[in-house]
Formats: C-alpha cells, structure tokens, sequence
C-alpha cells in the first residue's frame, strides 16, 4: 500500500519555507516506515474509506472540540448516517487525544487535551505565520489548535500508525485545505542540523526518552536561532538534581525513564544550550483530563493511582503532575 501522506498539499504549503528542501527524505522515510504496515492497516482504512462525504461549511480550531459543522446542508444526520459514522471512527479506537466535534458526533477522548492548550495558549496566544514541528503529535488535535492559534504550517511527526489514520479521518470532515501534515517518524529519523522551525512542541515525550539530555539536543538542533521550545512533561517535586528513575513502572507504564524536578529540567535545558529557560506551569493531573470514555475503553488514570491514597501511584511514586517550559535556542 503507497500512502502519499498528503504530500502534493505538503510541499506546496512548504514552497518558500526552509522546509522544502528536506522533504523529499522525509516523505522517502515516511513511505518506508508505511510499507513496513501493520495487521490492522486494512480494517483502519476500510474504516475511513466508509465515511461519507460530508463537506463542512464551518471549521472551528478555537474551541475546545476541534469541529466541522453543518456538512450536510444544515439538516440533521439521520440516525441511520450517525451510527455508520460512529462505528467506522470507532474502528480506530482508543482515541487518546481530543475532543473533536464532527457534524454532531462527539469523540470525547481520553485525554481533554483542550485543557492542556489552555494552558499552552495563555502564554501563547498567537502563533502567526510560524512554521512549526510537534514531535509526538498523536492523531493532530495539538496541530489543529496551533492553525487556529494562526500557525503558518505545522508538521507533526508521531510513529504511532494508528494515529495518523486518527488523524485521516479528522481531516476527511475538516478538508484538505489545512497546512496541517502528520508523517510517520520519531525524531531520531528526522535529517540532523534541520535547524528551520520557528516553535518546536514536545508535549508528554520526555519521560518516554531513555536519554534525556539527547532528546533535548534533538529538540535544539530542529530550532531556528532565536527558535522557541515548549516542553511539556511530567514532573516531581524536589530541588536541583532531584529527578525520580523508577525502578519498572510509573502509573502501569513500562516505558518511563526520567521524571526531573522542575528546578532540575531547568538546568538541563541550560546545560543543553538553551537560554532563558522558564517554567509556565505546574498542574497536577486529575480524573477531569484523564479519564476512560466510550471513545478509549482501557485503562486510565483512576486504575493508576493507589485507590487508598490517590496522591501516590499504584506503585508508590509521586502522583503524575505535569509541567510546561519555554526556553529559546
């Protein structure tokens, strides 16, 4: 199967852009991750290819839903129509990040991830005419708010299939117009020294890095000078050089390495040549952004947490909380 990842729409959108020059390697090792494929590719596509055609009239990307309405010519879908939507979107279960609103179908996710925007969007309110990478962008519910927020162009690169076919299907109701482009890769496959984006987003990434200190070089070296980082991850509470290595999981997950208090991320960034590092926010993660729903049916923070002290995980450690950086390169 040849999958073109939009990529006629890709280059067109990048004319002008330092980007350019660089996707034909990045589309070549798109296409290469893709033929490698997955067991469940066909029953994905089948799923997005039985979607009706519904052109929306209204796209909203500055509300919490991510929306397409009235694409049916303002009358209602019949309930015939709804169930036939329903049941192909959730042929991509579990929706992880979200909520989208698509002609009156709501994917309430597991993640509100509009509260997490929020919290990005108080302290940056416009993003226009960046060109901006969000590395590990899920199925592209960040990407979308950052055009709403007036984002030039934003690629989003995440090796997880499953949700760029997510993100298929979104932009099967919001259209093809959007420069909003999600590639299959981890950033260890993008080409070094790119040095082109205006913002780079590394949201919920960093804990899931065995080398930290190589992640953030990754981060810096894919900046523009004077570029922007907005780190997001999670964090403990603690001094300078405080930083919890779990020894096996962190809230069930196996692939947790390194949760640094804020003050020692700080120096991190600094060590890795960042300049005016900053922590926006601290904000514990509750049951409110977190939770099971019809649209992600496993395992959620509630099962994480020691259900006799939910400040502690399931396996003794600090409660998730999470903080979110700035630094500049």
């Amino acid at each position: 199967m040849t999958i073109d990842f939009h990529s006629n729409a890709l280059m067109q959108a990048a004319q002008g852009t330092p980007l350019a020059e660089f996707l034909p390697e990045l589309l070549a090792k798109a296409e290469q991750v893709w033929q490698q494929g997955h067991g469940d590719l066909p029953r994905w596509q089948a799923a997005i290819d039985s979607l009706p055609q519904l052109p929306a009239e209204r796209i909203l990307l500055n509300q919490p839903a991510v929306a397409a309405l009235d694409g049916n010519r303002g009358a209602p879908l019949t309930a015939e129509l709804q169930v036939q939507i329903i049941q192909a979107l959730q042929q991509l279960h579990p929706w992880r990040k979200g909520p989208f609103h698509l002609h009156g179908i709501d994917i309430d996710s597991e993640w509100r991830s509009d509260l997490k925007w929020g919290r990005v969007a108080r302290h940056l309110p416009d993003l226009s005419g960046e060109l901006i990478l969000d590395v590990g962008c899920g199925n592209g519910y960040y990407g979308w708010r950052m055009l709403g927020a007036g984002a030039r162009l934003v690629l989003g690169i995440d090796p997880t299939l499953l949700f760029i076919k997510q993100f298929d299907a979104v932009r099967h109701f919001l259209g093809e117009t959007h420069p909003l482009f999600l590639l299959p890769l981890g950033i260890e496959q993008l080409p070094a020294g790119m040095g082109l984006f205006d913002r780079v987003f590394s949201m919920g990434i960093f804990y899931h890095r065995r080398s930290p200190f190589d992640h953030l070089l990754e981060l810096r070296d894919l900046l523009r000078p004077g570029g922007q980082l907005v780190l997001e991850t999670l964090l403990i509470s603690g001094g300078v050089g405080e930083v919890l290595v779990p020894d096996g999981r962190y809230a069930k997950m196996r692939n947790v390495w390194f949760i640094p208090s804020s003050q020692t991320l700080l120096a991190w960034l600094g060590r890795a040549g960042f300049r005016q590092a900053r922590l926006l926010e601290q904000t514990p993660t509750t049951a409110q952004e977190q939770r099971r729903t019809d649209w992600m049916r496993f395992e959620s923070l509630a099962d994480f947490l020691d259900p006799a002290d939910p400040s502690r995980t399931i396996e003794g450690h600090p409660a998730p909380m999470r903080g979110l950086f700035l630094a500049e390169k």
